[in-house]
């Protein structure tokens, strides 16, 4: 009876140029005892300088190299049939410049977002309003209710956000990691159909 091979490629790995990509890199492996460091360090690619910062490897490439060595293992691919290896080049230093640049302004944008739409929803009226309804007096900046709300607004934002600087409050995801998470899937995908040749043929090609 043939011995089966399970493999579960990762969807996503990061290398370094001119590094080997090892089965143990590309996927999770099960397998008897014998043949386990074997299949682990077979080299299935090896990242060169012609490549692009983004490779695809297909569940095939991975078939044909174990059936290469033995053409009685019985191969079983498990979950997603490519792996997307991110090729990691020399990383640049943070430019502290740069990041005080994009942070002013992204603090003047959200700023100037706030405002305009307690501009146009008239929030300094409804707070006058609501003074005028409870004290029965009317003021034109009733500080006692815009103090606790502009207090409120931010850390309503931080409590939204599930982050003060690197700190979490709890194991859920923010909104913004789910979209985030969500992009990088649709990212993935644009990049196994149009980056893995095998998976598009057209009309010329043979």
């Amino acid at each position: 009876m043939a011995e089966t091979v399970y493999i579960r490629m990762r969807n996503r790995i990061e290398k370094r140029l001119n590094e080997d990509v090892l089965l143990q890199d590309l996927a999770q492996v099960i397998a008897a005892d014998a043949l386990m460091e074997q299949l682990k360090a077979m080299v299935i690619y090896r990242i060169s300088e012609g490549d692009r910062n983004i490779i695809v490897i297909d569940s095939t490439r991975i078939i044909k190299a174990i059936r290469s060595i033995n053409q009685d293992l019985e191969i079983q691919i498990i979950g997603p049939a490519q792996t997307i290896i991110e090729v990691i080049l020399k990383k640049k230093e943070a430019s502290i410049p740069l990041f005080l640049l994009v942070w002013l302004l992204l603090f003047i944008g959200s700023a100037l977002t706030i405002m305009n739409f307690h501009e146009d929803v008239s929030m300094q009226a409804v707070h006058q309003k609501l003074y005028k309804i409870i004290t029965g007096k009317e003021v034109e900046k009733p500080l006692i209710f815009q103090i606790p709300y502009s207090l409120g607004l931010g850390l309503g934002m931080i409590i939204f956000f599930n982050h003060v600087f690197k700190k979490r409050f709890n194991e859920e995801p923010s909104p913004l990691e789910v979209e985030v998470f969500s992009y990088q899937q649709a990212l993935d995908q644009y990049v196994i159909m149009h980056e893995n040749k095998e998976s598009m043929k057209k009309l010329d090609d043979h």
